[in-house]
């Protein structure tokens, strides 16, 4: 395996738009068509459906989807103690980060007479998917699971593929009662994300549908969201992916370490280090490949770094241009001084500032959500937060004072656009209101109409 370092200065326009480009593999029409073919027969078929899915995709046969209570109690004494105590202890950190997330609703008179208001309403019922293949993936049950209660989701469904047993990893079980979702599916794969979006006799339709999955999930994912029958999604989901910025005082092995880290998630996730430390590089080559050896998944990293880019750059001016450029999931800075560079820095989903700080700590237990933009989604995404599982809901609320203070530009404006039946809307209410002036329509003052309006909410 060999690494091969990139001169930045050295790189046309079409040589850098290349470096930075993501591993693109070509779009597989018969997966895609497999996909479509699984949507359509658990639509049709619904639980049959699944049960045969399940059969012949994950091996078992499944009595029933629905995780009961015996294998909860399972997963509980099967957990190692000290495992579980890392995760209620992670889980709290990420409640203690998200519940500063929470947003508040707010009301402004825009005019005299004009209250406008912002509900904050949770979505009814979500939809969790919690990978489970090679590497099941607890982690991502409280990254989802903490901000859907926090945000007040009235039902929290996760589904998670079986193992051959025909049982949920005991971990995901776990984590999930850690929680407090109690309901828990025994459903993988494209067949699971249709039954969530579509719904079953025992699988409930969700609203909205979150979290990674294979390229089957994904695919899967992205066609529910194009169906206005289906379900909305989280965001698009892609290969993993770190950005590291280093100068020559970062230690080469905490950089390979930070490379593989990332590398070892899958053959097409993508890992790059920028430096103007020609020194550092060459140190960091060696460092990974001395590293990248005892590596349990090092077939798996080996062919992430197949396509890893290491880039020299002039300053770390230029490397901040570069990072800028490519939008990271993750993004680590390591260097003398790094919080100096932050203000310079936001096309990334989460920055890890300082040579202590390694991605590892946001994957499990700092606080933030691990669920982030990748393809360079981050220019224009965030990643998943309390925000992701509610809606805002906008009131607006006029008396007489106020239609009449406004009403005439909504008019002109509306005729400004060819819309006559809505600049109508308004005539006729200021027309009844200068009929008689002395007899306004019977109305109690904005502040108390808002106020019962708001008690009869939280009642």
């Amino acid at each position: 395996m060999k690494l091969d370092i990139l001169d930045w200065s050295l790189l046309d326009d079409c040589q850098r738009i290349d470096a930075l480009s993501r591993p693109r593999p070509l779009r597989d029409e018969a997966q895609l068509a497999a996909v479509r073919a699984i949507l359509a027969d658990v639509r049709a078929r619904g639980d049959a459906a699944l049960r045969e899915l399940t059969a012949r995709l994950d091996g078992c046969e499944l009595a029933a989807f629905e995780v009961g209570a015996d294998e909860f109690a399972a997963a509980e004494a099967a957990l190692d103690a000290g495992v579980r105590a890392a995760m209620a202890r992670a889980i709290a950190r990420v409640e203690a980060f998200h519940a500063a997330q929470v947003p508040a609703a707010l009301r402004v008179d825009t005019a005299p007479g004009v209250r406008c208001e912002q509900l904050i309403r949770p979505i009814d019922r979500v939809g969790l998917y919690a990978p489970a293949g090679s590497a099941p993936l607890p982690s991502t049950v409280w990254m989802l699971g903490v901000p859907a209660r926090l945000a007040g989701c009235r039902e929290i469904v996760l589904a998670t593929p079986p193992r051959a047993d025909g049982r949920a990893d005991p971990a995901i079980l776990v984590a999930a009662r850690l929680c407090g979702i109690t309901r828990v599916l025994k459903l993988g794969g494209a067949q699971a994300i249709a039954a969530l979006a579509y719904g079953t006799a025992t699988v409930p339709r969700c609203d909205k549908l979150f979290g990674p999955g294979n390229a089957w999930v994904t695919a899967a994912k992205l066609e529910v969201a194009a169906d206005p029958d289906g379900a909305a999604i989280d965001m698009p989901a892609g290969p993993s992916e770190v950005l590291v910025i280093a100068d020559d005082s970062a230690d080469p092995a905490f950089v390979a370490a930070d490379l593989l880290a990332q590398a070892e998630h899958g053959a097409d996730s993508q890992v790059l280090l920028v430096s103007p430390s020609a020194a550092l590089l060459d140190a960091v080559v060696r460092e990974v490949a001395a590293q990248v050896t005892a590596l349990p998944r090092r077939e798996i990293a080996q062919a992430a770094l197949a396509h890893a880019r290491l880039i020299r750059v002039a300053d770390l001016a230029e490397a901040v241009e570069v990072s800028e450029r490519y939008a990271p999931e993750h993004l680590i800075v390591n260097t003398r001084e790094p919080r100096a560079l932050l203000p310079r820095l936001g096309n990334a989903g989460s920055i890890f500032l300082g040579a202590w700080s390694p991605e590892t700590v946001g994957d499990y237990c700092a606080g933030p959500n691990h669920v982030l933009p990748t393809l360079g989604f981050a220019r224009s995404f965030g990643g998943v937060g309390v925000d992701s599982f509610v809606r805002r809901v906008n009131v607006q609320e006029l008396d007489p004072t106020g239609l009449r203070a406004i009403g005439p530009d909504a008019a002109v404006l509306a005729r400004a656009e060819a819309l006559e039946a809505h600049a109508r809307a308004v005539d006729v209410r200021l027309a009844a209101l200068s009929r008689d002036e002395t007899h306004p329509h019977p109305t109690l003052p904005l502040k108390g109409r808002a106020e019962g309006a708001a008690e009869e909410v939280n009642a």
